[in-house]
């Protein structure tokens, strides 16, 4: 996860007289697929024209940076073709198992298909919906507060709410998933980084209110580190900076939609929405959302900002040292593989 995207992630075997003889998956955009991995770990071609290739996602039909899959199973006279799921993807969609049975290819299409549909529930919403897969996470404190009243001699930095754990397991999403959100009131209260500090992975791309260019150019958000886009009222003034894209929005329309629009404008697949309350609460009132994190502290405030309002049940809850997860998905007739 986190290392494909723009691309599905896709697991290949290659079974003969119900013995795998093969298998690979897609471990990087750009680098082989999960089909031509699988081919050339088959030490023995001739043994191809007898063995069934089984793929979670249909074989791609179309030149991208790699040559077309379905064309490689056809000229490696693989006859039994096991598919997951057909390719929601518009170049692909169906063409992949309409050249293979062109091509007289036995083909089975829906094996497991809940299941291939989850492992890419990111990349089919990009490509049904027009629009990222979109989670919701924020800590708060057991008696229900996202952050401390705030006043102008505040300290620009984060009160931390939750465990080093908790702190950990977050970072490990930020690696997974492609892009972080965060509103203007946090960038200017944490001046957060966003990026991935105690996990191994890709940073995420960083996406930011500012609304009238608040945020100071010395922030982290700022430092040229990961690609940063930065949603703004007008962007005719602005100081252009390294890796630093300005897209501009009406924040008297609707912001949730319109983010997702820029989104999907720059083929991001994930996003994080992490803060602040307005930002993850306007997600939450138009429903526009998948999953939702909620991070509860074993620390109190007292008094502070309020955290913000789900009125569902969540599917699951856990124990992360004193920290307590919440985890809730906004459409129950998605597949819970919890």
């Amino acid at each position: 996860m986190g290392k494909t995207y723009p691309n599905p992630m896709v697991g290949s075997v290659i079974v003969l007289n119900n013995v795998i003889i093969g298998e690979g998956w897609h471990r990087k955009a750009g680098e082989p697929h999960a089909e031509v991995n699988a081919i050339n770990s088959v030490k023995d071609k001739s043994l191809l024209k007898k063995a069934t290739i089984y793929v979670s996602l249909e074989p791609c039909s179309h030149f991208g940076k790699t040559p077309p899959c379905a064309n490689l199973i056809v000229d490696n006279s693989i006859k039994n073709v096991v598919v997951g799921i057909i390719d929601s993807n518009s170049k692909v969609s169906g063409a992949g198992v309409k050249y293979l049975k062109d091509n007289g290819c036995n083909v089975i299409v829906g094996v497991l298909e809940a299941e291939c549909k989850e492992l890419n529930k990111r990349f089919f919403t990009f490509h049904t919906k027009k629009r990222p897969y979109i989670i919701l996470k924020w800590a708060e404190t057991a008696d229900g507060f996202i952050d401390k009243l705030r006043n102008e001699t505040s300290e620009n930095s984060p009160n931390w709410i939750s465990n080093t754990y908790s702190q950990q397991l977050v970072h490990k999403m930020r690696a997974e998933e492609q892009a972080i959100l965060v509103g203007t009131v946090t960038a200017l209260n944490d001046n957060p980084s966003l990026t991935t500090r105690s996990w191994e992975g890709n940073n995420p791309i960083r996406i930011v209110f500012d609304r009238t260019l608040r945020i100071p150019n010395n922030y982290n958000l700022f430092d040229g580190n990961v690609k940063t886009i930065v949603l703004t009222k007008n962007s005719s003034n602005v100081s252009f900076q390294n890796k630093v894209i300005y897209e501009e929005i009406d924040f008297n329309g609707n912001v949730p939609i319109q983010i997702c629009e820029v989104l999907y404008k720059h083929e991001i697949q994930s996003v994080i929405i992490e803060g602040g309350k307005q930002t993850l609460q306007s997600f939450i009132d138009e429903s526009l959302w998948d999953e939702a994190f909620v991070f509860v502290g074993n620390t109190f405030f007292g008094e502070g900002l309020k955290s913000p309002e789900i009125k569902k049940t969540p599917i699951k809850i856990e124990k992360i040292s004193d920290d307590i997860l919440k985890v809730y998905i906004n459409n129950f007739k998605r597949l819970k593989l919890f």
